[in-house]
């Protein structure tokens, strides 16, 4: 005869077939019990990180409360503490499961199969009449389609600049950041290094600008230089490929980010620095500028797939950086850069209880500090003499519900 059951004592592990609360981990949504240390939001066992917080690896501390028997039993009933326990029925079965086409999660097909939307002809995205639903024509170009993304930056520069007007800093190319005086020859900013640029750029021949350093405080710091129209608006001068800087604080160039040693020191206020860049040949090295595309009354520029992929441009052979401090050439900074078409430019950072870090352009033909000697370069032209660039009709006529434009 077998002897009777025998409840197991209380500091008896429980199997791990059944394991109780203690073992059940906290998920990484459920709070910490109300005994937990409140430094350990998923569990009471600390953890080295909460990304560490998986369920597999979360365990239960060595003095969680194990579940014993009934304190009624006398140890004679082989169901122990589970006499008392009864089982819940089952859930009836929902009658709305049971309904045709109804919206249960779980009685819909898992295929899809005959609700497929068919394909749109080609000639709806290329321009044609069948463009519905929203989506944007590509307007045709003979053999290859164009892209649209939409330029309100780039259309705008028609009202920034005009024939009339010289060249001033630009009220649209800029860091929201940025302040601009009404004459619209001093930039001033203390929200970071945000930049500014110039309404007209060069892409071919010599070319100089100064620039004077007006307040810095005990906290402004600028990098100026030249930048193209690709560069980072939200970002110095020299942050990325588009755009060549020089450091005011030790007289560093920068470039992709990159500070490399150019001066032998920096320049600080009343310091006036010298811009100069040659391009030999540039002309034929500047990226094909897209088109203007007006579509529902939105400007969007039109460029073949494979030029809206944004790269580096072959650089210009022969071409060249250098700065000047006070009238005195500091030195080549960059050789062979990108084509492009190179504008004015400047970023300025202070602290933001701190006044505005400021600087004031001069795109000459007067300048302070204009060099002498340019050591055997080329003599450059002020920045003044670049001419308006206008727009006129593309070749190709209108779109459709819109007008093609391009710059010259």
């Amino acid at each position: 005869m077998q002897p009777p059951f025998q409840p197991p004592p209380a500091d008896t592990p429980i199997s791990e077939a059944t394991p109780s609360a203690a073992e059940t981990p906290n998920l990484p949504d459920t709070p910490a019990s109300a005994s937990a240390d409140p430094e350990t939001p998923f569990s009471d066992a600390a953890l080295a990180d909460a990304s560490d917080a998986d369920a597999s690896g979360v365990l239960a501390p060595a003095d969680a409360v194990v579940e014993t028997p009934n304190a009624d039993d006398d140890g004679t009933n082989p169901l122990g503490a589970m006499k008392h326990m009864t089982l819940a029925p089952p859930a009836p079965p929902s009658k709305k499961s049971k309904k045709k086409n109804s919206n249960s999660v779980w009685t819909r097909p898992a295929s899809r199969k005959g609700k497929k939307k068919a394909k749109q002809p080609a000639s709806s995205l290329a321009g044609g009449s069948g463009g519905g639903g929203g989506r944007l024509p590509r307007p045709s170009s003979g053999e290859d389609e164009l892209v649209l993304t939409p330029a309100p930056r780039f259309a705008a520069e028609r009202n920034d600049d005009a024939p009339d007007l010289p060249v001033l800093l630009s009220r649209v190319f800029k860091s929201d950041k940025v302040e601009v005086s009404d004459d619209r020859l001093t930039a001033g900013s203390t929200k970071g290094y945000r930049m500014v640029r110039a309404t007209r750029g060069v892409a071919s021949g010599a070319w100089y600008f100064e620039v004077k350093v007006l307040h810095l405080g005990s906290s402004g710091h600028t990098r100026l230089g030249w930048a193209t129209n690709n560069a980072d608006l939200h970002a110095p001068v020299g942050y990325d490929v588009f755009g060549f800087g020089y450091r005011d604080m030790d007289g560093t160039k920068v470039h992709k980010a990159w500070r490399a040693k150019y001066a032998d020191q920096g320049y600080g206020e009343g310091d006036v620095l010298g811009f100069y860049i040659h391009l030999p040949d540039g002309e034929l090295y500047e990226p094909k500028q897209p088109f203007l595309v007006h579509y529902k009354g939105l400007p969007f520029r039109a460029e073949a797939p494979k030029a809206a992929e944004q790269k580096t441009p072959d650089p210009v052979p022969g071409s060249e950086i250098c700065y000047f401090k006070n009238g005195v050439c500091q030195g080549t900074a960059f050789v062979d850069i990108p084509g492009g078409r190179y504008y004015p430019a400047a970023s300025m950072y202070t602290l933001p209880d701190q006044p505005n870090c400021e600087v004031r352009f001069n795109f000459g033909p007067n300048f302070e500090f204009f060099p002498e000697d340019f050591g055997g370069r080329s003599v450059p032209q002020p920045m003044s003499d670049v001419p308006y660039r206008p727009y006129e009709l593309a070749n190709e006529g209108p779109v459709e519900n819109g007008t093609a434009e391009k710059t010259i």
